[in-house]
C-alpha cells in the first residue's frame, strides 16, 4: 500500500524459558554501570523486580527499583521516575512488566537524555539524541511495548493520553521470558491477547501496510485464537504463553511500522479521561472500528477471517469479511470481555470529547477509513 518504508524494531530480542537470566550479562556487555528497574507496585511485591536487580548485582553492576510506575502512566510517573534516576546516578534502565512500565521507561530514558518535559515529545520523532540504554523485560503478552517505537503517557492536566511516536524510545533489547507469564489472572491474560490482536489487525489494514508488516500482522492473527483461550483457560499452560509470546511480538512488528487506527485513536482518549484498562479498551471497540472501515477494506477482513479459523469457502467476499467481526465479537464474549464501557463507567455526556481528541490521535492517521466527527461519535456511541 505504501511506496516507501521503514522497518524499526529492538537490535537483539531474546525469547524463551530462562532468558530473563541475560539481563546482567546484556547490560554489562552494554558498558552499563548501573540501572534503575522501572517496574509497577504488584511485580515489585511478588519480588519479581528483586530477582531481577540480583540478576544485575551477580554481573557485577547494581541496580536499584522505581515501583512506581501505573497503568496508563502518566507525566507525574515520569517525573518522579526521573527524579530517582537523576539522585541514584543511574546510567541504563530495565522495564519489567507490561506495556505501563516500558512506557514509563521508555519516556524517563527519553527525557533523560534530551531534557525537557515529557510533553515536549509528543507526536511523531520529536527528539534529537537516542535514550539512555534500556532493556525492556517483558511480563505480558499483549501490548509489544518492549519492542515498539510508541510510548503512550497521560497528561494529568488535559486527562490525554500523548502518543509519543519516536525512533528513539525503541529498547535496544527486549527480554520475552514465557516463565513471568505463568499464574498471570485469566482476564489480564485475555485483555493483553486481545489487545495483540487489535494491534495485528489494525496494522493489517491500515494505509502504511507492507508486504513484511502484513506477514507478521497474518501470522499473530492465525495464532492468537488458537492459543489465547488456553492461556486465559490455564495460566500454567506453558505452549499456550509461548505462542502468546511469539503472536503479541509479531503484532508488535507489524505495527511498529505500518501504525495503527481508530481503535487505538479513540482507547486512548477512555484510557486518559477514565483511566480504563487499555487492552480491555480495544477489545470493546475492536469489533465495533472493524465495522466503520468494511467498505475500505473487505478483501482484507475476508482473509481476517479466514485466519480466524472461520470457514468461508463459497461465501462473497462480503459474507466472508462480515465473518471475521463476527469471530472477533465471539472472542471477546467468550473471553468475558465488558459488552460496552457503560457498564464500567464510561458517560454519554463525554462522548463529544472523547471523539474530538480520537481524531488528533496520532493513531489515527493510519485508519483506512477517514471519519467525521460525527461519525466518530456514532462510533463510540454504539460501544457504550
Amino acid at each position: 500500500m505504501v511506496t516507501k518504508s521503514e522497518f524499526n524494531m529492538p537490535s537483539i530480542n531474546l525469547f524463551g524459558q530462562g532468558v530473563l537470566h541475560e539481563v546482567g550479562k546484556r547490560l554489562k556487555e552494554l558498558d552499563c554501570k548501573k540501572s534503575l528497574i522501572v517496574t509497577d507496585e504488584g511485580l515489585h511485591k511478588m519480588g519479581v523486580s528483586q530477582e531481577v536487580a540480583n540478576i544485575i548485582s551477580e554481573a557485577g553492576l547494581e541496580a536499584v527499583v522505581f515501583s512506581k510506575a501505573e497503568p496508563n502512566p502518566t507525566d507525574k510517573n515520569v517525573e518522579a521516575g526521573l527524579e530517582t534516576f537523576y539522585a541514584e546516578n543511574c546510567d541504563s534502565l530495565v522495564s519489567l512488566g507490561g506495556g505501563s512500565a516500558h512506557d514509563a521507561a521508555k519516556a524517563i530514558g527519553l527525557v533523560a537524555a534530551n531534557g525537557g518535559k515529557i510533553h515536549d515529545y509528543e507526536g511523531v520523532d520529536r527528539s534529537k539524541k537516542p535514550s539512555v540504554p534500556l532493556i525492556a523485560v517483558n511480563t505480558t503478552a499483549g501490548t509489544a511495548s518492549e519492542m515498539t517505537k510508541f510510548t503512550i503517557i497521560t497528561d494529568t492536566s488535559r486527562k490525554v493520553k500523548m502518543a509519543i511516536v519516536d525512533k528513539h524510545v525503541t529498547p535496544l533489547l527486549s527480554i520475552n521470558d514465557p516463565v513471568l507469564m505463568l499464574k498471570k489472572p485469566a482476564p489480564l491474560t485475555a485483555a493483553t491477547g486481545l489487545d495483540a490482536l487489535t494491534h495485528a489487525v489494525e496494522a493489517f489494514v491500515s494505509t502504511a501496510a507492507t508486504p513484511i508488516t502484513d506477514a507478521c500482522a497474518k501470522e499473530a492473527i492465525r495464532i492468537i485464537p488458537n492459543y489465547l483461550p488456553r492461556a486465559v483457560a490455564n495460566g500454567e499452560d506453558m505452549e499456550a504463553r509461548e505462542q502468546m509470546v511469539y503472536a503479541q511480538f509479531l503484532a508488535g512488528m507489524a505495527f511498529n511500522t505500518a501504525s495503527l487506527g481508530y481503535v487505538h485513536a479513540i482507547a486512548h482518549q477512555f484510557g486518559g479521561f477514565y483511566n480504563f484498562p487499555h487492552g480491555v479498551c480495544n477489545a470493546i471497540l475492536l469489533p465495533h472500528v472493524c465495522r466503520f472501515n468494511l467498505i475500505a477494506r473487505r478483501e482484507r477482513f475476508a482473509e481476517i477471517a479466514a485466519l480466524l479459523g472461520e470457514n468461508i469457502v463459497g461465501l462473497t467476499t462480503s459474507e466472508a469479511a462480515d465473518f471475521a467481526i463476527q469471530a472477533i465479537e465471539r472472542l471477546g464474549k467468550d473471553l468475558n470481555i465488558p459488552k460496552g464501557f457503560k457498564e464500567m463507567g464510561a458517560k454519554e455526556k463525554d462522548i463529544e470529547i472523547l471523539a474530538k481528541n480520537a481524531m488528533k490521535d496520532a493513531t489515527a492517521l493510519t485508519n483506512p477509513r477517514k471519519a467525521t466527527l460525527e461519525e466518530i461519535m456514532q462510533i463510540i456511541h454504539n460501544a457504550m
